[in-house]
């Protein structure tokens, strides 16, 4: 008899001994696998999947298409990885979730002189419902994430809306939302979701510069304009920004719109050069020269290397002593000569320009067709034909050749009737 009952007790605890290895290998296989990803092992994880048996009475669903979702969305399978993750929404749904096995120990507090005993539990109640909400939420976040990289922004939006406050606890949340509905051309729910952020995280910026670049596109360039302004003063950001804004409504061709910001910003940064010039060109573009002028020579006191450009303005603008005055500032000298023949033309000083032949042939200006045109033109007006046919001759610029042969003719017309260039 005891021997019939030592056979029995023998096999009854291989019985349990078996069920607990074929459990505890289900969940080390899970757990293994779940550590494989984490360590970058995807290989070895699929392998430990694959040893799970789901027919086990202890198989988690829940769990294990959690896992298999995130290694497929670590091997770039998303479409995969859309599939498991929903398996596993199914699965948490119908989970049933049981408060973990712990020892539970109570406190007691006693008051001195007092035969009152209070006893406090230390373990928070066990919310299964919480735990499910929670768990599910973090799917649909998972979820999210692949149907962005498969391109579906529709389910995208779904996705991170049934992820309910998990959805939306992160600023990058809401770009990721308005990007989705701007793929979608939904343009009104895209701006809509950078609003909603930027109430919910005034201090991140992104989303207002994203409002920015949004604006820009449909070309509604004052609400861009009022975005990029609010980005810039909450970010805190220099003159650059407000360059790049100016610059972009320029590639616009909103001319009035950047002359009035870069006015706002030359008042704000006085001494920056490259404001002034950028203003410049926006009244340049405008034909107003004079402004032009007097913007380029400001610029020019606080950065020399626009001292030409300046010179070059007031004699566009027929600023033409002030011109002079400016060009004898220039250390330059190659440019102080060119800019010096260019001035003497526009005063109808020919001779002037013969004068400057020798500077002209030691910095090598000459080499400039423009340049050699320039002093043969000189030449012709000054009345020295064959000078000016000389180097008329060494013209070879097709533009210039043009100009060139209109002078030839006129010279045989003079040389041959001097009453024709009286």
């Amino acid at each position: 008899m005891k021997k019939i009952i030592s056979i029995i007790l023998t096999m009854t605890i291989f019985a349990i001994s078996s069920f607990s290895q074929e459990d505890e290998t289900a969940i080390d296989h899970l757990s293994m696998a779940s550590m494989m990803i984490y360590d970058a092992r995807y290989d070895v994880a699929k392998d430990e999947l694959k040893l799970i048996d789901k027919n086990l009475p202890t198989f988690d669903a829940a769990k294990f298409y959690t896992v298999s979702g995130v290694l497929d969305s670590k091997l770039e399978n998303h479409e995969s990885a859309v599939v498991n993750y929903i398996k596993a929404i199914e699965a948490t749904n119908v989970k049933k979730f049981e408060a973990p096995k712990v020892q539970k120990k109570e406190k007691y507090l006693f008051t001195v002189g007092s035969s009152e005993v209070e006893k406090k539990s230390s373990i928070p109640a066990y919310n299964p419902e919480a735990v499910r909400a929670d768990k599910i939420s973090q799917l649909y976040l998972y979820l999210s994430q692949s149907y962005y990289k498969m391109k579906d922004y529709k389910n995208t939006v779904v996705s991170l809306d049934n992820a309910g406050e998990r959805g939306k606890n992160k600023a990058a949340l809401y770009t990721l939302r308005a990007e989705c509905y701007w793929k979608l051309k939904d343009y009104s729910n895209a701006i809509n979701a950078l609003s909603i952020g930027s109430a919910k995280f005034p201090e991140d910026t992104r989303l207002l510069k994203q409002k920015f670049y949004y604006y820009a596109d449909l070309k509604l360039y004052q609400a861009a304009m009022e975005a990029s302004k609010a980005y810039m003063s909450q970010a805190g950001s220099g003159v650059s920004e407000y360059i790049a804004l100016a610059q972009m409504l320029i590639g616009a061709n909103e001319i009035n719109q950047a002359i009035v910001l870069l006015e706002e910003t030359k008042l704000k940064y006085p001494k920056d050069a490259t404001v002034g010039i950028l203003l410049g060109h926006m009244y340049l573009k405008k034909d107003m020269k004079n402004s032009t002028a007097l913007l380029f020579e400001a610029s020019a006191n606080y950065d020399k290397k626009y001292l030409k450009d300046a010179i070059e303005m007031n004699r566009r603008a027929q600023r033409l002593p002030h011109a002079i005055y400016l060009n004898s500032q220039n250390t330059d000298k190659v440019d102080q000569v060119k800019q010096e023949v260019a001035i003497s033309l526009d005063r109808g000083e020919y001779k002037k320009v013969i004068g400057l032949k020798d500077a002209l042939e030691r910095y090598k200006l000459l080499d400039d067709e423009n340049m050699r045109y320039a002093l043969a033109y000189a030449y012709y007006m000054a009345g020295d034909y064959n000078k000016a046919e000389e180097h008329l001759k060494r013209i070879t610029d097709s533009e210039l050749f043009s100009k060139a042969t209109l002078i030839r003719k006129n010279i045989e017309k003079c040389k041959n009737d001097a009453m024709e260039c009286i």
